[in-house]
């Protein structure tokens, strides 16, 4: 029986950075992964010559973690404008015919003037989301230490009641925490938005899965084996090691095993309560170059159909879409019961028709390439915010990911380096 130092189960995000911090300790670390491609989640495929990320994705360099483990400019991330275009009513002052447009002052002055005209932004709400935001900007850590509630909560506790919130807010944050329901942490949703102040997120462009396959190549040169179409099937602990069952090969053992894998099968391996998780569905649509004409990722404050974010991925990113085409991309929320009734999900036709009414073009020739079902997206936030989890939950299993932390890339890495430290100060127990 094959004997390591560390066993690693998933090559997601959090056990890739784990692997790597394991290996730079002079361990022995196999990975075993299940998918024939590292990055769980964060995974890209061509498809037709268009690349499809597994869901829509993005990428915020400012993430500590980011920052700190991943060579960003290697990556050559391209950045997405940082506003938000918003599909109104029609008529109205400065509606636009029925578009509004807020930007980002300083990254982008031009959409000064817009943003002023668009009627989204009241002098009241500018005073209450600078009210809401501003301790996270100048002390978030002050902010994780203090009491929190419901996002819906810390609003009304704002004052922030107006278009804002209800036309751009709301829409805007639920495809960015699968929630619409306003229980998601105020917290959590605060760190967020303090991210987005700080940075100007985007994607590689090579699609997300450059990501885990660039955190893969730094696991492998610090000396972990990653091997891949490796189903871990059960764990076995034995007073000295822990023995890893595995899916039509040998079973393996290590002083140490990481469960790494995600939310919605960690409790098949390791006795814990499965994370509560939430569920997001992506529609890639190919459409003629230009039906759609704008950068900004777009939202529907009229909530008038399922879609709660849509982008024309290859305004951003040109190496998303052969020369001609558009690529698409259409989120929804995917509620829990669509889990065991697919009558519970969105409609394609009820997507095409809120597609096109927010791009204000036709949207029903456009030929869909596929659809993601996504049912554990995002672990659930919900308040008081948990940020961290312990780290072992038996003798010599641990377990690593972003439902251990907090649901983000971010979440994901630093929960991979704190396991990695929790073994490494067991192990020199042994």
């Amino acid at each position: 029986m094959e004997q390591h130092d560390v066993i690693v189960i998933g090559a997601g995000l959090a056990g890739l950075r784990c692997a790597t911090r394991l290996a730079q300790e002079g361990l022995d670390v196999v990975v075993l992964e299940a998918a024939d491609v590292v990055g769980g989640r964060e995974r890209t495929d061509d498809v037709d010559g268009f690349r499809l990320d597994l869901g829509f994705h993005v990428l915020n360099p400012a993430y500590p973690a980011v920052r700190r483990w991943v060579d960003v400019d290697a990556l050559r991330m391209r950045r997405f404008p940082v506003g938000v275009r918003v599909r109104r009513e029609q008529g109205g002052r400065g509606s636009g015919h029925g578009v509004g447009v807020l930007g980002h002052p300083l990254r982008h002055p031009s959409l000064i003037l817009p943003t002023l005209r668009s009627g989204l932004v009241s002098p009241a709400d500018l005073t209450a989301v600078t009210r809401w935001a501003v301790p996270v900007l100048l002390s978030p850590r002050r902010v994780i230490d203090g009491q929190d509630e419901t996002l819906r909560e810390g609003w009304d506790r704002a004052g922030l009641t107006g278009s804002l919130r209800a036309e751009v807010l709301e829409p805007f944050l639920a495809g960015v925490i699968a929630d619409d329901t306003g229980t998601t942490s105020d917290v959590f949703v605060k760190l967020l938005v303090r991210m987005f102040a700080l940075g100007r997120p985007g994607l590689p462009a090579r699609g997300i899965g450059a990501l885990p396959v660039q955190l893969a190549a730094a696991a492998t040169d610090a000396g972990a084996d990653i091997r891949l179409r490796q189903t871990v099937t059960a764990l076995t602990r034995r007073a000295t090691h822990t023995e890893v069952h595995v899916a039509h090969a040998d079973t393996v053992r290590a002083r140490a095993a990481v469960v790494a894998v995600g939310p919605g099968v960690v409790a098949d391996l390791v006795d814990i309560p499965a994370p509560v998780t939430k569920g997001l569905q992506t529609w890639w649509f190919d459409a003629d170059a230009g039906a759609a004409a704008s950068a900004l990722i777009s939202v529907d404050g009229r909530r008038a159909g399922p879609i709660v974010n849509t982008a024309v991925m290859s305004r951003t990113l040109p190496s998303y879409a052969p020369a001609g085409r558009d690529l698409v991309q259409a989120t929804c929320l995917l509620p829990w019961a669509a889990r065991t009734d697919a009558r519970a999900a969105p409609r394609e036709a009820d997507v095409r028709r809120q597609l096109g009414e927010i791009w204000g073009t036709d949207a029903a020739t456009w030929r869909l390439i596929r659809r993601d079902d996504i049912h554990d997206a995002l672990p659930a936030q919900t308040a008081p915010l948990r940020t961290t989890s312990a780290a072992r939950i038996d003798d010599r299993i641990y377990v690593a990911g972003d439902h251990r932390d907090t649901a983000s890339i971010q979440g994901a890495l630093v929960s991979g380096e704190r396991i990695a430290r929790a073994v490494r100060a067991d192990l020199r127990g042994d």
